[in-house]
């Protein structure tokens, strides 16, 4: 590959960085002068401050390549029937791998690009025939088995000009090489006189979707790719991946970036795309997984005749109920559902309930088969590019909008995998759920599982869901999956005030509250308290106590403190008539304490968290010794006794470890590097500070995290 072949690549991308990044920086404009937070309004500033000077890095660099470019001799005109392409973004990873492939020097035929429907085989392979370097291909010849295509109004077939098998493909090449007498030859001579045809040449082919041919016809033609004369090579797109000769590329969605870029350019002829802010464009790109034919598609909606469409939403909305006769998904998957196995359709119903990447014997369990079955169904389904894998081919996951296709096209399949699946996970919750600290590694081995399950105890009984509610709260709070368990916590409320169950809904409105509570979202805490009070208004001592509490906390985060304790009293009050010593009683001593202290009665406040810590030991209540101990560390630290503060925190840290509550860890992580900080060893804390900052970004926890960042900023400071 020339040098000068490089440079002019290299120049391109560059230019077409460029471009993109100008676009990207007028949606950016725009959005700053639509938003009216003053938060999001000065972190548009900085994405524009960066854009720039990324911009201004690209125009140097472009002036340092045009000036490394030497004059170029005429290059003599190619022969090419490649189809023009208007619009491309992206893929220079796989351009690059592909312009290895066709070198001269690889000892390879040449590329194949596989990957699912509408990812964009057909463009890249296109491009990377248009880029080929002239030096090295003479000629570039373009064949295409696709019988079918997909516009904005429906599917549409292409009989009049694709191949539809191994021997129409040797005649059509044939006839591009102006070589009547090979197309005409007999079928047991066509490749041999087509080979001949091309010897001596130095031609190109791109050859796409060859996955219509039958897979006898397939392989005939990777045989005859594998015998190519040496100046001839060859790009090749399929959805079935194959064992060949050949550097194999998987194509997946587009990056995100890439894929803004493409909207944009959409954007130029389509007025309603123009009026959609990056956030839509964003949500568009989630909803399509970043599949290039989807985007043009749904896009291709905004405005149409005859279509309602009119904003994303809009348009998002009929992607995911599009009528029959013009529904993408039959396009991109349709052709494939009479061709699966019953063990294959097994899987797919099973995948169809997980969100996350599942491992094998999870899926095999929710399918009802076996294990070593499930493994091969899956690798099967892999190849053929309809499931995301990892490199070791032990989880795998179904794009969003295929697993809504299985669930429309096979019904009755995913729903006996869904008895299965929740069966599997109501056992596993009750056997290893509610405060069973011990046993929360198996839960979070299981979590995919688990997660599948939730959406589908939603729409069952009430009384299920309630009790997977309380057997899972404490794993969902502890491992940090809080938006999770907000999520199931507001599904769970509504569903028990559908079934008249004002018990249950006032517990799930009391672990969403302290959620709420975690991230300091005063409001949303004080209106779970009126929830609770209301569902409450007919219940026992302890539910009024924890509506108080909630309250409370409410009063806390406003900072009107003595509101605040006047609640948490009041709550103490109800608690000491019916469990002077028990959780209830700790956590009301801590609260209490916790306000004293900020109203400025340290006395009171140190007394009354001994007080509790002494109970919280005796009821052997794990997690309140262990944020117990860690609020007396900060305790440590009012006094400047940094030794004392540290010994605290990681005695505290150990607890939260063993229980595996993640905001306890977090907050220990960032105490022990502020002491380590303070006692002249602020390297050592660096790394806790680093973990503290982590967890909150997690947990999205914005007080704490900017506690965190504080700490870090000491540490780093220090060294």
């Amino acid at each position: 590959m020339s040098l000068d072949y490089l440079t002019e690549t290299k120049i391109k991308e560059a230019e077409d960085k460029w471009e993109q990044m100008t676009k990207r920086l007028a949606l950016l404009e725009k959005d700053q002068i639509l938003e009216t937070r003053s938060e999001e309004r000065l972190r548009r500033e900085g994405d524009i401050s960066r854009m720039k000077e990324e911009r201004q890095q690209v125009e140097q660099e472009l002036k340092e390549l045009h000036a490394q470019k030497e004059p170029q001799a005429p290059v003599a005109s190619i022969r090419s029937n490649l189809p023009q392409q208007s619009l491309f973004f992206g893929r220079t990873k796989e351009l690059s791998k592909i312009a290895e492939a066709i070198s001269p020097e690889a000892r390879t035929w040449g590329a194949l690009i596989d990957g699912p429907g509408g990812i964009g085989k057909t463009a890249l392979a296109i491009r990377a025939g248009h880029d080929a370097p002239a030096q090295d291909f003479e000629r570039r010849i373009f064949l295409s088995a696709k019988v079918r295509e997909l516009t904005p109004t429906g599917e549409q077939p292409l009989d009049d000009f694709s191949l539809r098998d191994f021997l129409s493909l040797l005649a059509e090449l044939a006839r591009e090489l102006d070589a009547e007498a090979a197309a005409q030859a007999k079928p047991e001579e066509r490749a041999k006189a087509v080979h001949r045809a091309l010897n001596g040449q130095r031609i190109l082919l791109v050859i796409d979707n060859v996955e219509t041919f039958p897979e006898g016809e397939r392989v005939r033609l990777y045989q005859f790719l594998s015998r190519l004369p040496g100046g001839c090579k060859a790009v090749v797109t399929s959805r079935r991946r194959a064992d060949i000769d050949a550097r194999v590329i998987r194509l997946d969605r587009l990056e995100r970036q890439d894929a803004l870029d493409l909207l944009a350019a959409l954007a130029e002829d389509n007025r309603h795309l123009q009026q959609a802010t990056v956030k839509e464009r964003e949500m568009l790109y989630g909803v399509t997984n970043g599949n290039p034919l989807l985007l043009r598609w749904t896009v291709g909606q905004l405005g149409r005749p005859g279509s309602r469409c009119r904003t994303v939403a809009d348009a998002c909305a009929f992607l995911e109920n599009a009528p029959k006769g013009n529904d993408p998904l039959e396009y991109v998957f349709g052709d494939l559902l009479d061709t699966f196995t019953p063990t294959e359709t097994a899987v797919l119903a099973a995948l169809a309930h997980f969100s996350h990447p599942a491992p094998v014997d999870q899926v095999a369990a929710v399918a009802g088969i076996a294990e070593q079955a499930a493994r091969t169904a899956l690798e099967d389904l892999n190849d053929r590019a309809l499931l995301v894998g990892d490199e070791e081919n032990e989880h795998f996951l179904l794009p969003k909008l295929a697993a809504g296709f299985i669930r429309r096209k096979r019904p009755e399949q995913v729903a006996e995998s869904s008895c299965r699946l929740t069966e599997r996970a109501y056992s596993l919750a009750l056997e290893y759920g509610y405060n069973k600290y011990d046993r929360f590694p198996k839960l979070e081995d299981e979590w995919p599982l688990l997660a599948a399950a939730l959406p589908c105890f939603v729409r069952g009984e009430n009384d299920r869901l309630q009790r997977v509610c309380f057997a899972l709260d404490t794993f969902l709070d502890f491992s940090g999956r809080w938006d999770d368990l907000l999520v199931l916590c507001q599904q769970a409320e509504n569903k028990a005030l559908a079934a008249q169950d004002s018990t249950n809904a006032g517990w799930r409105a009391y672990y969403a509250e302290m959620i709420c509570y975690g991230r300091r979202q005063a409001t949303e805490v004080l209106a779970c308290a009126d929830r609770c009070a209301e569902y409450w208004a007919e219940a026992g001592v302890r539910e009024h106590s924890t509506a108080l509490q909630l309250r409370g906390m409410g009063h806390e985060l406003a900072k009107d403190y003595a509101a605040a304790l006047a609640a948490y009293q009041e709550s103490l009050a109800l608690v000491r008539t019916i469990a002077p010593e028990s959780t209830d009683m700790v956590n009301a001593l801590n609260s209490i304490a916790l306000v004293e202290e900020k109203l400025g009665d340290f006395a009171a406040a140190e007394r009354n968290l001994k007080e509790a810590l002494r109970i919280a030991e005796k009821i052997r209540y794990q997690e309140g010794v262990a944020y117990l101990t860690g609020n007396l560390a900060d305790f440590a630290f009012k006094q400047e006794d940094w030794p004392q503060a540290e010994e605290l925190a990681r005695q505290s840290l150990e607890m939260a470890e063993q229980i595996g509550r993640q905001v306890l860890v977090g907050a220990n992580y960032r105490r022990i590097a502020k002491a380590l900080a303070r006692q002249g060893r602020p390297k050592e804390g660096l790394d806790y500070a680093h973990r503290a900052v982590d967890i909150f970004t997690q947990l999205r926890q914005p007080d704490e995290l900017a506690i965190a960042q504080t700490a870090l900023q000491e540490c780093v400071g220090g060294v």
